[in-house]
């Protein structure tokens, strides 16, 4: 065997031969199998995917994955591939995993935690994995049958699961087909619940595990969509519970809560069922189910407590009186939003903090001082927590509309958007504002912006045009509460919070309307626009930890709505009525004091601290000369490569520009700057400084026109133009002839390209 050999030609020679061999057919083989999409990576104005993470083989019986094979060439040991493809089987869920360089196999049992080195001819055939799978998992020939029940996949309905929904899929079937009757799934918002959901219970139905499936949720809009979207095979066997009425001849069942409990009645709607009537229960945002509503919720599932019944949510609620974890036990599977946004299935967001005076140092009205009504204002000091709750600032609610109005005007104003208000009085103030804001887009159509609040029928109805892909209007809503949970608006790219969030929960929720990525809709990423410092909640362990269960619940207490106990006749939306009498003021002034870009460090934690500060320490970490600087930045081909380097050590180049205040500046002098106190230099300068010093007599002729002109390409537009030949397609080299034949004039294309390069470093010297 060649050491020479390429990583390609071992796999094709040798690797892949070897498990035909062995007897996995090709259905059975995926070959450089990328299971993420690669990150969404924020570099300032743009936005860049990352490398997709590939298996080099990955192997499947009955669909169920149950090997990866990483393979090196021979320059490499026989294991030298093991850690990688760990690290991939822990991500995949995958049992067995197996390292080669061609000579043979390292296998390592994930279930056994043991390894050992197989030759060519003893990789496993697909049938003495799966006996082993099956033994080590304890599944019989009755598991085998449910788990094994295929995806459902058809010409319509062309959806594959990804390899976290599949995680989440496999494991909920077999935990069922073993007797497991609570189950309990995290994910993220918009990585797909509802579509999990569906083949599960596709699954466990076309197998013949559950036959009367009902879907429960506590708003109109999840059940709508589900039924709508994901489980849209099931329209022929699906229905609605609408007016408490129950037919029961249907297969899966859609019911909010407030259809099967009325407390005004006295025979309950489900009680018209027996109790054995559903197997399966799919409780969707499980965690506000056992929020708000967790009388009914519990009244629910506890009648029908023979059926099978499975909690999904992205935020498991764990508090004195609620525990989603008691009830369901601990999650199957969990897949968070730093996963989802690291693996590029969710998109990244940008946090911009803004800070109004009257938030910094409130506001103490002079005694005796009456608001709008005649009303004597307490005289105390009110902070953010009463604004908008206990008393109205007019200029407040003008100041912020205004700035999302500005940052509409600085990116895209057809930028869909939520405004995130106190409650519904708040909501429908901040609409005026806006309006005030936007007139002349308000003539050209009134539902620019529109108050969405579940008290609002008329703003209720613009939701599914706010939500629709192909509708441009409304394009900004002012809410509360309604589109704060499950509202699946996949274009929302600007989400505004003029609320104080307590709950980690909610924040959860509220920042998830953003995730969804659309790239064929121009939505790579959203932006949040704190107007409450909300982005305290980013640096808390709990906003992408998981689910800790609070030690003082012990399952014993009754669990009781979170007012008086007893029944409350809210919207479905359950959306705040504030509507207690309000201080209102109109001669209190408000301006916006401080603005701050956060980004974020390369754990995914958001910088609070001064960004300036910040990355003149992270830069002199990393070189701790001036010259050390030079001599790296001089040695990268390409600005590029350097500039995405410097990411990676936490130097936000274009965010520290703005922070600077000079926008122009050059990214070599901007570090100079600010880690080497340099005084900085402008293109034209340096251009002007190579010229003082004589470089270009070292050129003649046409030569030293090319070279002058590439100078004053760099002093008009920057040092990308001295990195590609490219840029002598352009004028003014076309006077001079292609860039074939402008390479002659130095002796040929390498000869060139070192000319540019050492011009680059003359600039920078």
């Amino acid at each position: 065997m060649s050491s020479k050999l390429s990583e390609e030609d071992v796999k094709f020679r040798y690797i892949t031969p070897s498990i035909s061999k062995s007897g996995w057919s090709n259905d059975q083989i995926k070959m450089e199998y990328a299971f993420t999409d690669g990150e969404m990576k924020i570099r300032g104005k743009k936005v860049k995917r990352g490398a997709r993470k590939r298996a080099d083989y990955l192997l499947s019986y009955n669909e169920i994955p149950l090997a990866i094979v990483e393979a090196k060439d021979m320059n490499h040991s026989l294991g030298d591939g093991m850690i990688q493809a760990i690290n991939y089987a822990e991500i995949l869920d995958i049992p067995y995993v197996y390292s080669s360089n061609g000579t043979g196999f390292l296998e390592h049992d994930m279930k056994e935690g043991c390894e050992r080195e197989l030759s060519l001819d003893e990789f496993p055939s697909p049938e003495d994995l799966w006996k082993r799978y099956t033994f080590q998992n304890d599944i019989d020939e009755y598991v085998e049958d449910i788990i094994t029940e295929p995806n459902y996949w058809d010409s319509n309905y062309k959806k594959v699961p990804r390899y976290y929904q599949r995680i989440a899929i496999n494991r909920t079937v077999e935990a069922i087909a073993k007797g497991q009757n609570r189950i309990l799934i995290v994910m993220a918002t918009g990585t797909g619940k509802t579509f999990t959901a569906f083949q599960i219970v596709h699954k466990l139905c076309e197998s013949g595990t559950k036959k009367k499936v009902l879907y429960l949720a506590d708003r109109n809009i999840l059940i709508d969509q589900t039924m709508e979207q994901d489980f849209k095979p099931f329209e022929d066997v699906m229905t609605k519970i609408t007016n408490h009425n129950i037919d029961s001849s249907y297969e899966v069942y859609f019911s909010l809560y407030q259809q099967l409990v009325d407390k005004k009645l006295d025979v309950q709607p489900y009680e018209k069922l027996q109790p054995n009537f559903f197997d399966l229960i799919v409780v969707d945002e499980c965690h506000r189910g056992s929020a708000k509503y967790d009388s009914e919720w519990r009244t629910i599932l506890e009648y029908f407590s023979s059926a099978t019944q499975i909690g999904m949510t992205a935020t498991p609620k764990e508090t004195k009186d609620v525990s989603n974890i008691h009830y369901f036990g601990d999650p199957i599977y969990t897949y968070s939003l730093k996963q989802g946004i690291e693996d590029g299935f969710l998109a990244p967001y940008k946090v911009i903090r803004i800070l109004l005076d009257i938030d910094v140092s409130g506001y103490l009205p002079e005694k005796g001082k009456v608001d709008l009504n005649g009303k004597e204002i307490e005289s105390r000091i009110y902070n953010t927590k009463d604004f908008d709750k206990e008393i109205i600032v007019d200029d407040r609610t003008r100041i912020v509309a205004k700035r999302i109005t500005e940052f509409l005007k600085q990116t895209n104003r057809f930028n869909k958007t939520i405004v995130f208000c106190v409650d519904i009085n708040h909501a429908e103030r901040m609409r005026q504002a806006l309006v005030n804001e936007n007139k002349d887009l308000i003539k050209e159509n009134p539902r620019y912006v529109m108050r969405i609040t579940g008290d609002n029928p008329e703003g209720k109805k613009e939701l599914d045009y706010f939500i629709a892909e192909d509708e441009k209007y409304p394009v900004i809503a002012t809410t509360s509460r309604l589109m704060g949970t499950g509202v699946d608006c996949k274009t929302c790219k600007v989400i505004a919070l003029d609320k104080n969030i307590e709950s980690m929960t909610e924040f959860k929720q509220i920042i998830g309307r953003g995730t969804r990525l659309r790239e064929d809709l121009g939505k790579n990423f959203f932006t949040i626009l704190d107007f409450r410092n909300n982005v305290r909640n980013f640096s808390d362990p709990d906003f992408d930890g998981k689910p800790i269960q609070n030690n003082k619940f012990d399952g014993n207490e009754p669990i009781h709505l979170p007012d008086s106990g007893e029944y409350i006749d809210i919207p479905e939306e359950d959306e705040e009525m504030d509507n207690h009498i309000k201080y209102h003021v109109n001669d209190v002034p408000v301006n916006v004091i401080l603005e701050q870009n956060l980004c974020y460090d390369k754990d995914g934690n958001l910088i609070t601290e001064n960004l300036v500060k910040f990355s003149k320490n992270n830069i002199l970490n990393e070189f701790d000369t001036l010259d050390n600087f030079i001599k790296e930045w001089t040695s990268y081909d390409k600005k590029e490569a350097i500039v995405e380097e410097l990411y990676k050590h936490n130097i936000f180049l274009d965010e520290l520009r703005e922070a600077s205040g000079n926008k122009d500046m050059d990214d070599f002098d901007l570090i100079c700057h600010i880690a080497f106190d340099k005084k900085p230099l402008t293109r034209q300068e340096r251009a002007n400084n190579v010229k003082k010093r004589d470089y270009l007599s070292k050129y003649e002729g046409v030569s030293r026109s090319v070279i002058e002109g590439l100078l004053d390409k760099y002093a008009n537009s920057g040092i990308e133009n001295l990195e590609s030949i490219k840029t002598l397609e352009n004028d003014p080299f076309r006077q001079f002839g292609s860039p074939k034949k402008i390479a002659k004039l130095f002796g040929g294309k390498e000869e060139l390209l070192n000319a540019m390069h050492d011009l680059k470093k003359e600039i920078y010297a």
